[in-house]
């Protein structure tokens, strides 16, 4: 009895060695190792800079393939644009700014710019107003609707070259249909040489392009136009709101992104036209239909001085690259708000 009693009083409680046991490991975990949470913590991240790691390395590969097929060329030109280099192989010498001085100053050049502001207003007009015009006829519903969809895209998969040759025989003077049809219907006393005046073979040839690119902008007003919440149209039908208003209320508004985009994208396209206009008539009659880029493809190829139309091809870019900045900052639609 004494004997327990003093082993009682002289042994340490249980607590104590309860205490020293956890103050051992967690001394233990703080000096060797992070506890179990940090290194879960640690892991983790290690996983998400190897998957970005992985990712920058799958995209390198194409990345470095466009840099290098955008800035090779780019940097050619210009390096081409301060050199008097006439065919290929011969000149080279450093003549500064005396090809931009030659552009600048020369009238063809002025001439040419004219007629791509025209042309790329006349595809925007008409290609803008047959698309609305079929993306709004095909949102609606009719027997063979997805037939008209899929037949309206033919178009433009069409390869440029057919697109030229049916127009020039369809507008054709002799045994061209067009003229056929119209002489027939009383319209005309006689054909029209659609490619023989100065205006005509202008009209013609925005026509001829409108028509190979307007389904694309079709396909894209018809994807946007479906996308419109229809309880937008049947709560303004509720108000008696007529086809107009809903058009100019509803569907225009909501296609701001999109017309944009279009219309961003598009002139771009428009101005940098080449094989059409060259395949239909080569920049003729008389320079009726020369553009900026037949411009400049026939001083490189058929006049041989390359630097001059090197120096004409960066004159175009920094005018491009000025309309996509005034574009950008005044027709970009407004933030959307919650």
């Amino acid at each position: 009895m004494f004997w327990r009693h003093n082993r009682q009083d002289d042994s340490p409680p249980i607590e104590f060695f309860e205490d020293a046991h956890a103050r051992v490991k967690h001394e233990r975990y703080s000096l060797t190792e992070p506890t179990p949470p940090q290194r879960k913590r640690r892991r983790r991240l290690s996983r998400k800079q190897t998957d970005s790691l992985l990712g920058l390395l799958l995209v390198a590969p194409l990345v470095l393939w466009l840099t290098a097929a955008i800035l090779y060329p780019l940097f050619s030109a210009i390096r081409l644009s301060f050199l008097d280099t006439g065919i290929i192989g011969t000149g080279g010498k450093f003549i500064g700014l005396e090809n931009y001085q030659f552009i600048l100053s020369s009238p063809d050049f002025w001439k040419a710019l004219g007629r791509s502001l025209v042309w790329v207003v006349g595809n925007a007009v008409v290609q803008t107003l047959a698309a609305f015009a079929a993306a709004l006829i095909l949102m609606q519903s009719f027997p063979g609707q997805g037939v008209a969809r899929i037949w309206i895209i033919l178009s433009w998969i069409i390869p440029t070259v057919v697109v030229v040759i049916i127009w020039r025989w369809l507008l054709g003077t002799s045994g061209g249909i067009v003229n056929y049809l119209l002489v027939s219907l009383g319209i005309l006393d006689s054909p029209v040489g659609f490619f023989s005046t100065a205006r005509s073979a202008f009209a013609s040839v925005v026509f001829i392009n409108s028509w190979r690119w307007f389904p694309l902008m079709t396909v894209i007003l018809l994807a946007a136009m479906q996308g419109i919440p229809q309880e937008l149209y049947e709560a303004a039908a509720v108000d008696g709101a007529t086809s107009s208003k809903k058009f100019t209320n509803i569907t225009l508004p909501a296609l701001q992104p999109v017309l944009f985009v279009l219309g961003l994208v598009g002139t771009l396209w428009s101005i940098n036209v080449f094989d059409i206009i060259w395949l239909t008539t080569g920049g003729g009659p008389s320079s009726a239909t020369m553009t900026l880029p037949v411009f400049i493809y026939d001083m490189a190829f058929k006049g041989y001085r390359l630097s001059r139309a090197a120096a004409a091809s960066v004159v175009m870019g920094m005018l491009l690259l000025v309309f996509v900045y005034l574009f950008n900052r005044f027709m970009s639609p407004p933030p959307e708000t919650d």
